[in-house]
């Protein structure tokens, strides 16, 4: 089951490079999004920081939850928006290189549950 429906889906596909507005709407729903994965993941208000870097006019910036054991990160990659989602485990969240990288689609941000079971999957501690 999704967490969002078709009707209220944010299109995390659109190109926000050079779109100021884009880009600040991108960064805002998917803050929202990454917040409602870590409660679909069970973790505590306070046991994951939530970052913005917004990178440059060119990029999208990145969007990262990093918590103890678990780092997810969203971006417009120059790979294509099926790699958008990073995630790995980590060890604290000073570990900034952490486990192995997996990637999932952008369009998962709109399918919590499917994202959160694909993460639980390949990062267990």
């Amino acid at each position: 089951m999704s967490n969002s429906s078709a009707a209220t889906a944010f299109d995390f596909r659109k190109r926000v490079a050079y779109d100021d507005d884009a880009k600040r709407l991108f960064h805002l729903h998917a803050r929202r999004q990454l917040r409602l994965l870590a409660d679909a993941l069970g973790l505590a208000p306070g046991a994951y920081d939530l970052r913005n870097n917004n990178g440059g006019i060119a990029v999208s910036g990145e969007i990262t939850m990093h918590g103890d054991h678990l780092y997810v990160q969203a971006c417009q990659p120059a790979t294509g928006h099926d790699s958008g989602v990073l995630f790995r485990a980590c060890q604290g969240r000073k570990d900034y290189t952490g486990g192995r990288n997996n990637f999932a689609s952008l369009d998962l941000l709109n399918d919590l549950t499917q994202l959160a079971r694909l993460i639980r999957g390949a990062c267990r501690e």
